[in-house]
């Protein structure tokens, strides 16, 4: 009777496509959250749900900079109290300065107003509360580009060490400015808000309804910002700094945004927090709710807005209202069995041990959280998987089309020189790669063939010499500002986002052609939403020329790819910059003999549109097939240069290759060879 009846209920929903059925599950969660102080109409439980609708905004703000990003901030905290003492001074009792024409101005826009308290004229300042709200979400952001300016160069612990001294600092300033903040004893008498000369008062109903609206708000922005270029750059300066900035993000820059963003949203919850309290005390800012917050982003899922916003609405609500609940039952049963310890404890000082256990129970057990940033995709079937080996070149070439050749050389380096410590990397190196062509460089393993990319991408500093492209000096410029350039590369050791899909990873390599920022992503502009249309279908047109191979697995993140797909991936990624010139470092490594000629051919097909090409590879039968002109390096210093017959031919290069004793035996079974051909005439030599 039970399943007859849940199917009869079921059946509305089951064809139903997903976006509607998420889109109905959202009107029904926003009508219950709406109606909440009708059918619940205890005021102390709504005001502990403005209470939770505050960290609710508080843990988005922090998984802007911890979840999107990836910066381990344990002084977020610093930035709510700023919020909150921006708006508790400027209208609370405390600083009042004495009256002058001056102020006048500002009293003409209800900003301050003149008051006597039996002495000379003095200023109170009167801030709007709704005025306030955007005004300390930019301040707080200001604080967070001064605070991070310096800082954000940082990694990992260092930055996370740093973050919790700054988050230690700002409450004892505010405690020690007495004059301003009135000390330790705190602020009082902060003016709550009003609307249409209705005052909000100690009435939990209307903070309930602003803070919703600051839910819905924060959403929205964390949502448009998590789906644009921004989002995506913060992501892949999570996943891989180094990779994130050779495909054109520039690292500072985001890293300050996410700060400024995320104390953003911290500053304008200051302001909605001190009006409900209406007083503040620097005590309020402790590193206790910092860590509460970041266990509040763990549990929800780092990265994911919906999962943060119920991991934070869960943890405040088990502090307001389960805990003080548990010791009431366990009150009760104390008294009943006559145990002293049982009626005497008290839950709610265990909350920090209870968040302990949590953040080690989910890192132990559910790192993703509880609803994770990155949804499984359904595996592939048999027809999708089967790959159909393409032969000829990429499948789709003209929906690239040409490029653009000028005359002269793409890439001059010029006598370069690096050093690490006692150790010369390049010695005088001096490569020409002519416009169009394709350049071959070989050697063994140590010889200095990829600190040349990394010198020419500006991920190692030259201690000499010159690298032109283009006729335009590359050496000092930031990784990003090269790709603007138009040089992009690949990774000997594979260099992708793991934890984003296909697609994303092919997007954020467009993102130096892009020109979405923040606010264009969060207004949804008509020029900003038809540039996010052509980037996508640029980069599903790049992914469809290697076929089948990645086609079907746009959505799978390439953490579960094969070793040869992850390598595609990476070209794919670094063709979709549009470059004018591509750095391939050993591109067919771990692809077995098919999958290495595929690639080769592919490779020449994008030589034969025009492409410059600079390669690494070890397997000279494709630097044979491809390269117009091979360079070879040992020890740093170029031993050889020619046409790749010429090359495999050249006694250096053998030894460099095989040593004295395997150079002598090539040379004799050569001279073996050319014996037995003698002796059998001339018809068979």
């Amino acid at each position: 009777m039970y399943s007859a009846t849940k199917q009869v209920l079921a059946r509305p929903f089951a064809n139903m496509q997903p976006q509607s059925r998420q889109a109905l599950g959202l009107l029904v969660l926003a009508a219950a959250l709406l109606l909440f102080p009708f059918y619940h109409a205890n005021d102390a439980d709504i005001a502990s749900m403005a209470n939770a609708a505050a960290y609710v905004t508080l843990a988005l703000g922090l998984n802007i900079v911890v979840g999107f990003a990836g910066l381990l901030d344990l002084g977020y905290a610093a930035f709510f109290a700023i919020g909150v003492y921006f708006y508790g001074v400027l209208t609370a009792y405390q600083v009042m300065p004495e009256w002058s024409g001056y102020w006048g101005p500002l009293a003409a826009m209800g900003l301050v107003e003149k008051i006597n308290q039996g002495g000379p004229d003095l200023v109170h300042f009167t801030l709007s509360f709704w005025l306030a709200l955007p005004a300390a979400a930019l301040v707080t952001a200001a604080f967070g580009v001064l605070f991070g300016a310096p800082t954000l160069r940082l990694r990992g612990d260092y930055l996370a060490i740093v973050t919790l001294g700054f988050g230690e600092i700002v409450p004892i300033v505010f405690r020690n400015a007495d004059s301003v903040t009135n000390g330790a004893a705190g602020l009082n008498g902060v003016a709550s808000p009003t609307l249409f000369g209705f005052d909000f008062g100690v009435d939990a109903t209307p903070y309930y309804y602003v803070g919703l609206f600051l839910v819905a708000l924060l959403i929205y922005v964390s949502i448009r910002l998590r789906d644009g270029r921004v989002g995506r750059a913060w992501m892949a300066i999570r996943e891989d700094e180094t990779a994130a900035s050779t495909m054109g993000v520039d690292l500072v820059k985001y890293k300050l945004l996410a700060f400024a963003i995320g104390a953003g949203f911290a500053g304008m919850t200051g302001v909605y927090y001190v009006a409900i309290l209406q007083t503040a005390t620097p005590d309020m800012f402790n590193f206790n709710v910092s860590a509460m917050l970041l266990v509040m982003v763990v549990l929800g899922g780092m990265g994911s807005v919906w999962g943060v916003v119920l991991g934070a609405f869960l943890l405040q609500i088990m502090q307001s209202w389960l805990l003080p609940d548990l010791n009431w039952a366990l009150h009760g049963i104390g008294a009943a069995v006559g145990n002293d310890w049982l009626q005497t404890v008290d839950m709610v000082k265990t909350t920090q041990l209870i968040f302990g256990l949590i953040l080690v129970f989910m890192m132990l057990f559910r790192r993703e959280g509880l609803i994770p940033a990155t949804r499984k995709t359904p595996p592939l079937d048999m027809q999708q998987q089967a790959a159909q080996v393409q032969r000829g070149g990429f499948v789709g070439m003209e929906k690239i089309g040409h490029w653009e050749l000028r005359s002269g050389n793409a890439l001059e380096v010029k006598d370069v020189t690096v050093k690490f410590g006692g150790l010369t990397a390049l010695n005088k190196i001096n490569i020409v790669v002519p416009e169009g062509g394709v350049v071959a460089v070989i050697g063994p393993n140590g010889s200095g063939k990829s600190t040349l990319f990394n010198v020419i991408t500006g991920l190692v500093r030259a201690d000499g010499g010159s690298i032109l492209f283009q006729g335009a000096e590359l050496l000092g410029l930031a990784p990003h500002t090269i790709l603007e350039k138009g040089v992009a590369r690949t990774f000997q050791n594979i260099r992708l986002f793991p934890n984003l899909t296909v697609l994303e990873n092919v997007l954020i390599g467009q993102h130096a052609r892009l020109k979405t920022g923040p606010i264009g992503a969060v207004l949804q502009s008509p020029a900003g939403k038809a540039e996010e249309k052509r980037a996508r279908q640029w980069a599903v047109d790049i992914i469809g020329l290697f076929g089948n191979r990645l086609t079907p697995r746009l959505g799978q993140t390439v953490l579960g790819l094969s070793y040869a797909n992850r390598r595609r991936v990476e070209i794919a990624r670094a063709l979709a910059s549009q470059p004018k010139i591509l750095l391939l470092d050993e591109p067919t490594a771990g692809m077995n003999p098919n999958e290495t000629l595929e690639l080769a051919e592919q490779i020449k097909s994008l030589h034969e549109l025009g492409l410059t090409i600079l390669l690494i590879e070890h397997k000279l039968d494709v630097v044979t097939r491809l390269a117009q002109n091979v360079i070879v390096l040992d020890h740093g210093e170029k031993i050889a240069e020619g046409p790749a017959d010429v090359v495999r031919q050249d006694e250096e290069v053998l030894r460099a290759y095989l040593g004295r004793a395997g150079r002598d035996h090539v040379a004799a079974m050569a001279a073996k060879a050319a014996e037995a051909a003698a002796a059998e005439g001339p018809g068979h030599a």
